[in-house]
């Protein structure tokens, strides 16, 4: 039987690793000596016994980015979801790897550090895509894409954590879910609050009524309450 590509090999030496001596402890010789390869062949692949961990926040960030651009003004917020929903394919298609990689960031703080700082990185990306969207210059809006961007993130989180704990045996529902909760607090701009644009209204009455008597029912009709 074929090993394992070496990039493969590393990941495996490296948890196994670190599981076994700590994250502190673990060098990148020490991860190569166990995978079977050189120095030279470990920095082909990561550049740090860090990066190990985190290998695919760039790429990740790019899928992000690239499915946001295909979006139109009308299709914004479900390229929004759409983007939430590959970093969460991502994550399940790693299996047990996401699940080690989880475990050990919960105890060591400067892997903590390292995934808040990406984590901020995601936020930055969907709130600069929010706020062009957006296309209000306010500030009151700028804060609006600030809390939309950071709910976006967290509902993403919330179900993840549930996955990683096990805790979720449809994480892919429960994200679709938890997006639908996150997108109706916040409606597309110019969007009134019963979720209509607010746009013009015509309506034709045959009547013989003059307009002051018509005036009450028109008005109830456009406050959306004809039969009052």
């Amino acid at each position: 039987m074929s090993k394992p590509p070496a990039r493969i090999r590393l990941a495996d030496a490296a948890f196994a690793l670190f599981d076994e001596r700590g994250y502190e402890q673990t060098t990148v010789d020490d991860i190569a000596e166990r995978a079977g390869v050189g120095r030279t062949t470990f920095f082909r692949h990561y550049r740090s016994k860090e990066a190990v961990i985190f290998p695919d926040h760039d790429r990740l960030l790019e899928l992000i980015r690239d499915r946001l651009a295909t979006s139109s003004h009308r299709t914004a917020l479900v390229a929004v979801s759409d983007a939430v929903r590959l970093v969460l394919l991502h994550y399940i298609e790693e299996g047990d790897l996401a699940r080690r990689r989880y475990a050990l960031t919960s105890k060591v703080s400067a892997l903590r550090d390292r995934e808040i700082a990406s984590v901020a990185r995601y936020q930055r990306l969907f709130r600069e895509f929010i706020a062009d969207w957006m296309g209000d210059p306010t500030t009151s809006a700028s804060l609006r894409a600030e809390l939309m961007a950071a709910s976006v993130v967290a509902a993403h989180n919330h179900v993840l954590r549930r996955w990683l704990r096990g805790e979720s045996a449809d994480p892919v529902t429960e994200l679709d879910e938890a997006m639908g909760e996150v997108l109706a607090l916040f409606p597309a701009p110019g969007t009134r609050p019963d979720g209509t644009d607010g746009g013009t209204t015509v309506v034709a009455f045959r009547t013989g009524q003059d307009l002051d008597a018509l005036l009450p029912s028109l008005r109830r009709l456009v406050e959306g309450d004809p039969g009052r």
